[in-house]
């Protein structure tokens, strides 16, 4: 007889969805934190290929009363409905960024959350990317002085439109909900929710269905914050371009640890989440060369496993990611009537 051996102090972890999002971030991640243990994935693939991981349905998976935590990976306009499943299932949730693809739907899951006494979270991982930390601890030392203009680019070169749900005319689809999400949820965490927005939405490419253009600025007082990613980049815009009144800085290249993934590479190995020196940032005015501090994308699973054991916040706050929604919501009626929208 096969012993299913694992210790009481596990967390029994189903994942549902196992497309790049799964099978990239979070079956790692959760491999390199003895805290979880991954037993379930409800996925379509015939086979897993993950040893001591069956492949099961999304109803058997809530169903499983050993499995105390769920991650929902799927397409973005089904996050809400499954996140509402399983939170009524009794499980602790991980969503995918986008949290919901409206702002009312988020603040159901919120309280449902809450009245039911379980963690809800959403993956918004690039609030650990190496070059985004630096940014931040700029910041708050003064480095730059009092600041001006903050431009953040994810650009990429994919000028042929691909056979996937993302590049669909569906909902939760194209850039804005994709890369945007990435990019506004790090201005808000920098600087809250902004006075207005202004968006410039595009579908560039032959045969583009979704956007696959965004061009965002938001207003914080005298300060200007561009979002910006295109999906037709021969040569990128640098990663962050950070303007005051002391001194700018300038950030090439995105943080590696998505790469690293790819390639085999594991929290806790030699060079996870280092950056080479030659794509340190730069201060201008004092031509001084920015070290980037290591990112960290365990440090999400290691703060829900505190969060789920020991009352600890959870890693993404869902209020905090339902400002995000906000500015998608109101980019999208920016775009769609050609006018700044007001937040606050």
């Amino acid at each position: 007889m096969t012993v299913d051996a694992h210790t009481p102090s596990e967390i029994r972890t189903g994942l549902i969805g196992f497309g790049l999002s799964g099978s990239t971030f979070h079956a790692p991640l959760l491999a390199a934190n003895p805290a979880f243990r991954l037993t379930a994935i409800a996925t379509r693939k015939a086979d897993v290929a993950m040893p001591g991981v069956r492949a099961t349905t999304v109803e058997a998976l809530l169903s499983d009363a050993a499995v105390s935590l769920v991650i929902i990976t799927t397409p973005n306009a089904t996050h809400a409905s499954l996140v509402e499943a399983a939170l009524n299932a009794g499980k602790h949730v991980v969503v995918e960024k986008p949290f919901a693809l409206e702002v009312r739907d988020a603040e159901r899951l919120t309280a449902l959350a809450r009245e039911r006494g379980l963690c809800l979270t959403v993956f918004h991982n690039r609030r650990w990317d190496g070059d985004f930390l630096t940014v931040r601890q700029l910041l708050t030392d003064g480095a730059l002085g009092r600041l001006y203009s903050f431009e953040s680019h994810f650009d990429r070169l994919r000028p042929q439109v691909k056979a996937r749900w993302k590049e669909e005319d569906v909902p939760g689809a194209g850039t804005l909900w994709d890369l945007g999400s990435h990019l506004i949820d790090q201005a808000v965490q920098l600087f809250g929710l902004p006075d207005t927005v202004l968006a410039d939405l595009g579908h560039q490419r032959p045969g583009a269905k979704a956007v696959d253009w965004v061009h965002l600025v938001l207003r914080y007082g005298e300060l200007r914050v561009v979002l910006h990613s295109g999906s037709v980049v021969h040569e990128p815009w640098p990663r962050f371009v950070v303007r005051g009144d002391r001194d700018a800085y300038v950030k090439t290249g995105l943080d590696p640890q998505e790469a690293q993934l790819h390639e085999g590479l594991r929290p806790g190995q030699a060079g996870w989440g280092v950056e080479p020196a030659e794509r340190h940032g730069r201060l201008l005015a004092s031509a001084q060369s920015v070290p980037t501090l290591p990112g960290t994308y365990e440090a999400f699973y290691r703060q829900l496993a505190s969060a789920i054991t020991h009352d600890a916040p959870v890693p993404v706050s869902p209020d905090s990611a339902q400002d995000v929604l906000r500015v998608v919501e109101a980019a999208l009626r920016s775009d769609a009537e050609g006018r700044r929208v007001a937040l606050r």
